[in-house]
């Protein structure tokens, strides 16, 4: 009796560690085939975290630059396109910064100004391979220009920091000095969720 009972305990542990070998087996095999998939839906999750915040509505204040912004474009649609010669981005931006909208280029957060109107703009984009992955490279002194229908917009990197995804007075809205925020997630390759936000900040030069 008690030789069988411990058959039975071997042959249940057996059974337990064969299921679990099976189980991470068939998690790579998935894994692989859907990595790409499985990275964008976490740098999505990921880049919407650090954006739920409430904002007052922008007040628009009509100088000689805002007067060339005749028509704002509707929430999820494309009005610039940024681009960033050190690491070969050439992007379309839109205006938001949902799930969806994300997955069709770079958003704007829709709490922040427009370029041009002389305030906080805050840009975010994938780390994947054909967005940010590469923003590690960007140093101090690189130029990131932007261009819309009513004109063209070129900045230059004068700051870079890693913040936590709550760390939102890193990212602060105001009016008194145009200046355009551009992040992504950190580590630039993770895999799983990322707390942690890779930043650049730049003035208006030109």
């Amino acid at each position: 009796m008690h030789n069988s009972f411990k058959k039975t305990i071997k042959a249940t542990i057996k059974t337990i560690i064969v299921a679990l070998l099976f189980s991470v087996l068939l998690f790579l095999i998935l894994f692989v085939i859907f990595k790409n998939e499985i990275n964008e839906a976490i740098s999505t999750i990921d880049l919407i975290s650090i954006n739920k915040r409430d904002y007052e509505p922008v007040k628009i204040t009509m100088d000689d630059i805002t007067k060339k912004i005749s028509n704002y474009p509707e929430y999820g649609t494309q009005y610039a396109n940024i681009k960033i010669e050190k690491i070969d981005v050439d992007l379309p931006v839109y205006f938001g910064d949902d799930l969806e909208t994300l997955k069709k280029g770079v958003g704007h957060s829709s709490g922040s100004y427009f370029p041009g109107e002389g305030g906080s703009i805050i840009y975010m984009g994938h780390n994947s391979k054909d967005v940010f992955r590469r923003f590690s490279e960007l140093e101090i002194g690189d130029r990131i220009i932007v261009t819309t229908s009513y004109g063209q917009f070129e900045y230059e990197i004068y700051d870079y920091k890693i913040i936590h995804e709550t760390d939102l007075e890193e990212l602060p809205i105001q009016k008194e000095k145009e200046i355009l925020m551009v992040y992504t997630c950190y580590p630039l390759n993770n895999i799983g969720y990322a707390y942690r936000r890779y930043v650049v900040y730049a003035n208006l030069v030109k």
